[in-house]
């Protein structure tokens, strides 16, 4: 997936403000060495470095990496695989927001998370749990099928796991799960009814792959006007988020 990164800082940047209640579970000490998996546009990464840590940032997106090394040039950001890197010198912690549910193959990355830290290190992270989004993305897939996209609906660009699943993942790599949360998190959208296909523009793009813009402009505002009902609220349009937020320790 082509990332627009003004775009995510300009419309989307509740992403990692929300991810700045995270950070204080990662209980930064001055001095450790910290790993921000999948940094985007490195706000986050930069709250890490204040907060004393060595801090390195990495993202599968080069056009992400490339925005977070021009704002942030004293950080060191890399494009890598969430499910295929490697470092030589180990972490205190890892840390990831609102990435994981990007990443399919969920035990390669962790395997490589646990692989990067020292032991009694400590991965903290929150991603789209079980039900995030639920109604949008059933609200899409009806509107293509609606219009012969039988292919696009099918199309699943994200890992929304249960906290049981993910859990249970994370203990078969060998770690110990001290704290595990799935709540729910309405996220308000910037723009009222036109943040419904500012959102799906920016994170669905997958959906409207080879659809003219014209029919996919009229299959969006179909979309809009379905969710309505449930995601405005007085004027205020909310989206169903739903969160899984955890972390555990590298025992050995």
């Amino acid at each position: 997936m082509k990332w627009n990164a003004e775009l995510y800082d300009d419309k989307h940047a509740f992403v990692f403000q929300y991810g700045e209640s995270v950070l204080e579970l990662l209980d930064i000490k001055a001095g450790e060495r910290v790993l921000d998996l999948g940094c985007g546009t490195g706000h986050l990464t930069n709250e890490i470095k204040n907060h004393g840590a060595e801090v390195i940032g990495i993202d599968a997106s080069a056009e992400m990496v490339a925005k977070a090394a021009k704002t942030y040039p004293d950080i060191d950001f890399r494009v890598a695989d969430a499910a295929g890197f490697h470092f030589d010198e180990k972490f205190d912690a890892v840390f990831s927001n609102a990435v994981l549910h990007w990443v399919h193959k969920a035990d390669e990355a962790i395997k490589c998370v646990y692989d990067s830290l020292k032991t009694g290190g400590r991965f903290v992270g929150e991603m789209g749990g079980k039900g995030n989004n639920a109604h949008i993305l059933a609200t899409t897939r009806q509107v293509l099928e609606k219009h012969g996209y039988h292919e696009l609906a099918t199309r699943k660009p994200w890992y929304f796991p249960s906290l049981g699943a993910y859990t249970t993942k994370l203990e078969n790599a060998g770690f110990r799960v001290t704290s595990a949360m799935h709540f729910d998190r309405p996220t308000l959208l910037q723009d009222g009814r036109l943040g419904v296909a500012k959102w799906l523009t920016m994170f669905g793009g997958t959906f409207f792959e080879g659809i003219d813009e014209i029919e996919k402009e009229q299959i969006l505002t179909e979309i809009t006007d379905i969710v309505e009902p449930n995601y405005n609220k007085g004027g205020d349009w909310y989206i169903d988020y739903v969160r899984l937020r955890f972390v555990a320790v590298k025992e050995m």
